[in-house]
């Protein structure tokens, strides 16, 4: 594979990196930390995410502010700023409707963006995710270990003794080889300063995007590790039970993030292909005649939703939906309901929820 590694202006000037790889519907990554473009693509801890979900989509990755080949000295590194950065690159990309794939507390972020942009989010994938900060979901204990984690990483982000790094890379993914430890060692000074690192990780602790996930009406995937160290299996449910009509995927491993031989990693990807299809983007072709708005709400009657359901996910009134259906009905020349799902099927709409 090949990148083109491109820069956008952000709201505030801030530049920000992103390039794509791959071929096929889009898929953008929501930012997060331990990102760097020119690294995380043939490093061993990170190379997996990168090349095989590029095999299947066009993966649009871009590095946070602060971090990677985007601005490294940044007044503002709030969670607000990551969710506006997020907008100016699929906005430069030229991307107009796509899937976001959000892992660690990208998820947040990916919740605050579908919720402020429904029209243009399709599909929606979380990972490992979490709504709720450190510090906002924290027991006093768990608040006071991850303080102790901000003095380690101002002290041993960037030095030779890997000792400090050393904490992290056991909680991120404490089943890898002693290789790909090393690797996941050695990018962390890479991607950002031990000031950053340590702002990063504080304004984290800060997130809560619970009432954005409330809002959320697309198709969302939720996936999170039984045993993952870092972020609790209860928060990834908690965001599940948050979104309207989320399917949850649990996975058994420890890994936060998934190293190289992780069988959990092949379940994601499937989860991943199966909810989102590689082959979705020829399906817009077989009614060329329909809207958007009304290809959407045929895919939606096709996974068996009724009108009341679709409104929800759409955020319509029911008489808006009644009114699509209608428009369906004359421009596909069917007489019914059934006759529509058929036809939608047939031409591969309805693939994310319907039972196989």
């Amino acid at each position: 594979m090949r990148q083109q590694v491109r820069f956008c202006t952000s709201f505030d000037g801030t530049r920000i990196a992103y390039a794509a790889t791959g071929d096929g519907p889009p898929l953008v990554r929501a930012p997060h930390w331990f990102s760097h473009l020119e690294h995380d693509w043939t490093n061993p801890a990170f190379q997996s995410w990168v090349g095989d979900l590029s095999k299947r989509y066009t993966l649009l990755r871009f590095d946070q502010r602060g971090s990677g080949l985007s601005d490294r000295e940044v007044a503002d590194i709030s969670p607000e700023t990551h969710v506006r950065d997020l907008e100016a690159v699929v906005d430069a990309a030229g991307l107009q409707r796509f899937a976001i794939f959000g892992a660690s507390q990208g998820a947040a972020f990916a919740l605050a963006y579908a919720a402020r942009h429904p029209e243009r989010v399709s599909h929606l994938v979380l990972y490992g995710g979490f709504a709720r900060g450190w510090k906002k979901r924290g027991t006093p204990t768990q608040v006071a270990q991850r303080e102790t984690q901000v003095r380690l990483i101002e002290l041993g982000w960037g030095s030779d003794e890997p000792s400090f790094r050393q904490v992290f890379a056991t909680q991120f993914m404490p089943d890898a080889s002693p290789e790909v430890i090393r690797a996941f060692n050695d990018m962390m000074p890479l991607t950002s300063s031990a000031e950053t690192a340590a702002r990063i990780f504080l304004t984290n602790g800060d997130v809560d995007v619970q009432d954005e996930a409330r809002r959320v009406r697309c198709p969302t995937l939720v996936v999170h590790a039984t045993g993952d160290l870092r972020i609790e299996f209860e928060e990834g449910r908690r965001i599940a039970a948050l979104v309207p009509g989320a399917t949850f995927v649990s996975l058994d491993s420890r890994n936060h993030i998934m190293p190289p031989g992780d069988p959990a990693w092949q379940k994601l990807l499937d989860a991943i292909v199966e909810f989102y299809p590689p082959s979705r983007a020829a399906a817009p072709a077989g009614f060329p005649q329909l809207t958007t708005r009304e290809r959407d709400v045929l895919d939606l009657m096709a996974q068996g939703l009724d009108n009341a359901q679709i409104a929800a996910r759409l955020a319509l009134s029911e008489k808006t939906v009644r009114n699509n259906i209608t428009h369906i009905f004359d421009k596909i020349q069917v007489e019914n309901r059934s006759q529509a799902i058929v036809l939608a099927r047939e031409r591969g709409l309805g693939r994310q929820s319907r039972p196989s």
